[in-house]
């Protein structure tokens, strides 16, 4: 029997072999806890072309005091400021690659955020 991380790594690793057979920049999404991290890789999967975190020192100071970046308004923070900086890079499509967690709140909030700022996926 499988555990939780291992399910959800086996469903990350199904969406990365789609997507790298499309050949496009990906904009890949981890969560913990405390934080959401986004980044957008090359599409032959060399390099980090940018990256967002509520982990960053100027995001945290953004949120308050308390820091809290386990929520979805911190996500939104996140896909908005992540948009910027992919446009920024020359970047305007991406494959979401939501690294086999739910489409669904924190998750589901950075994407629509991403795709409000100008990002097409």
């Amino acid at each position: 029997m499988l555990t939780k991380k291992e399910q959800r790594l086996r469903r990350a690793r199904q969406t990365r072999i789609r997507i790298a057979s499309q050949g496009v920049a990906r904009l890949s999404v981890n969560r913990t806890n405390l934080h959401i991290y986004a980044s957008i890789i090359s599409g032959d999967g060399a390099r980090v072309l940018a990256s967002a975190s509520t982990a960053e020192a100027d995001l945290r100071a953004s949120l308050g005091g308390s820091g809290k970046g386990g929520n979805a308004a911190a996500a939104q923070i996140v896909g908005k400021r992540i948009a910027e900086k992919a446009l920024a890079a020359g970047v305007d499509k991406v494959a979401f690659d939501r690294s086999g967690f739910a489409y669904h709140g924190r998750v589901k909030a950075l994407a629509e955020a991403a795709r409000e700022a100008g990002l097409q996926f």
